[in-house]
């Protein structure tokens, strides 16, 4: 079911080497130019309509969003994302305004898309992201009080790796893929 060898050979290099580390380097700073392209990348995702609806809260080291983000993390993320040399908090347009009227059906597959240019962009400029969920939502949505309609949906801290993707980095089949939604037929 998983292909334990690797990304077969024609699979482009940023995406065959991109991992999520446990592990950054703490003295690795994510400068203005460098959160900025990382931004920049986000912004040219596409969307359904071009509706772009997300947003981002970024906070590195010794600035003050940072501080605000750092308290409402959960000890498993703690543990490695503070080494990171920027955590962004990622935001989706659900509704419009404190209307239950949908600003988009596709919010948060968007707002995925744009993650993953960060992502992408990230690994292009030779560092690494780690997508995550373990924080304190309702206690990180009060602290940053998003206008209505938005919702914080994940972090993604940013940073140079410190060491290697893991040994035996398993993924699922193409033919997992293709079969794993579907009931087998009789």
């Amino acid at each position: 079911m998983t292909h334990p060898q690797g990304p077969p050979s024609g699979i482009h290099p940023l995406l065959a080497e991109r991992f999520s580390p446990y592990r950054f380097d703490p003295s690795a700073v994510v400068d203005d130019q460098a959160l900025g392209l990382l931004l920049e990348a986000a912004r040219w995702a596409p969307s359904a309509g071009n509706s772009q609806p997300w947003g981002f809260f970024p906070g590195r080291p010794g600035e003050p969003g940072y501080d605000r983000i750092l308290p409402h993390l959960a000890p498993s993320s703690a543990r490695w994302a503070t080494d990171a040399g920027l955590l962004v908090v990622t935001l989706t347009r659900r509704h419009i305004d404190d209307t239950q009227l949908l600003h988009s059906e596709f919010a948060d597959y968007d707002l995925g898309q744009a993650v993953a240019h960060m992502t992408v962009q990230a690994q292009a400029m030779g560092l690494a992201a780690h997508q995550f969920r373990a924080f304190d939502l309702e206690k990180l949505t009060t602290e940053l009080d998003p206008n209505p309609g938005w919702a914080i949906v994940s972090m993604v801290a940013v940073g140079k790796a410190a060491g290697g993707p893991p040994e035996g980095r398993d993924r699922h089949s193409v033919a997992h893929m293709l079969s794993a939604p579907w009931s087998p037929s009789e």
